[in-house]
């Protein structure tokens, strides 16, 4: 099946899934997500309200850019739920990345639910699962696999769920997901878009979360993808991301002695998310983002670059 006939036969599924009723999407500003609430809107129309919740693990700049685009391209209405200090409540002390994962998703999905209940008549919630997430929660019931890690989106949903699921994406990968984005109309800006994880920096600050621990990790994560992408190198790659460690180490700043934070990139090349290598990127590029991090961001006196493929690795740290 080509793309205009998986659009066609979905959008056709879709009509009759949910008829009259009122559906919900989140949204995180993902490919996923977004190619999820295209096709549901061109399904549906008005029927769909599309909620993005502010968890404060976005990246710099994300929920101003997520706002414009999706209010320009979906003829939905978008609510913006501020939860920043929700989520840091509690994820105070935790530090094991399972935890994190279920604490952020459980925490996501309770959010998420209380401004979906203010949607009157709202039966349906539709969300971006694909199939690498199935498999890497441990694939379904006919086809068992290893838990590789935690996706909010599969298994996590609560047992008194009030809501019937829609996941028209669940048997594609992300390619195929980008594919029928183009067919449904949507910009390069959000199907090229790299992949962020539902936890979001969650995952890529290792270690216990804080608002300043997060702040310096924006603020590298924002240079390194500035600099791949004036390189021309985001479009030969995949994911491309900082890591900020649970590592201090001692280093000389301003011509005296410090003891900060290191923080590491990822740059990964891949056809399907499921196996990965390492972008060799050119070592001008690395010794330009390395020097502008160095220099812009306080808190950090050390970055390293990260040459693990998957597997054995994983593309995110956590």
């Amino acid at each position: 099946m080509d793309q205009k006939q998986f659009v066609e036969s979905s959008i056709k599924q879709l009509q009759e899934q949910i008829g009259s009723q009122r559906v919900v999407c989140g949204l995180s500003g993902g490919v996923d997500s977004a190619v999820v609430a295209a096709l549901v809107s061109r399904a549906v129309g008005k029927q769909l309200t599309c909620i993005f919740v502010n968890t404060g693990l976005m990246r710099k700049g994300e929920i101003d850019a997520v706002a414009e685009v999706f209010t320009k391209t979906f003829e939905t209405r978008l609510v913006v739920v501020d939860a920043e200090q929700r989520f840091l409540d509690a994820l105070k002390g935790v530090t094991d990345p399972q935890q994190k994962r279920k604490i952020i998703g459980k925490l996501y999905i309770d959010v998420f639910a209380d401004e979906a209940a203010k949607i009157d008549g709202a039966k349906f919630l539709a969300q971006g699962t694909i199939y690498p997430d199935i498999v890497e929660s441990g694939g379904t019931a006919e086809n068992p696999s290893a838990l590789i890690k935690f996706h909010h989106n599969v298994g996590g949903l609560p047992a008194d769920l009030q809501f019937e699921l829609v996941e028209p994406l669940r048997l594609l990968y992300k390619e195929d997901v980008r594919a029928v984005g183009r067919e449904l109309g949507l910009p390069e800006e959000i199907t090229s878009r790299q992949p962020f994880p539902g936890p979001g920096l969650g995952v890529r600050c290792l270690g216990e979360l804080t608002k300043p621990k997060l702040d310096i990790l924006r603020e590298a994560d924002a240079i390194v993808r500035e600099e791949i992408r004036a390189a021309g190198w985001m479009e030969k790659t995949q994911q491309v991301f900082a890591v900020l460690l649970p590592v201090r180490s001692v280093g000389v700043k301003n011509g005296e002695r410090s003891y900060d934070n290191a923080v590491a990139i990822r740059a990964i090349t891949t056809t399907d998310f499921m196996t990965g290598d390492w972008a060799r990127l050119p070592y001008e590029l690395l010794d330009k983002i390395s020097r502008r991090i160095l220099a812009e961001v306080d808190g950090i006196n050390r970055v390293v670059y990260d040459i693990s493929p998957k597997p054995p690795a994983t593309i995110e740290w956590e």
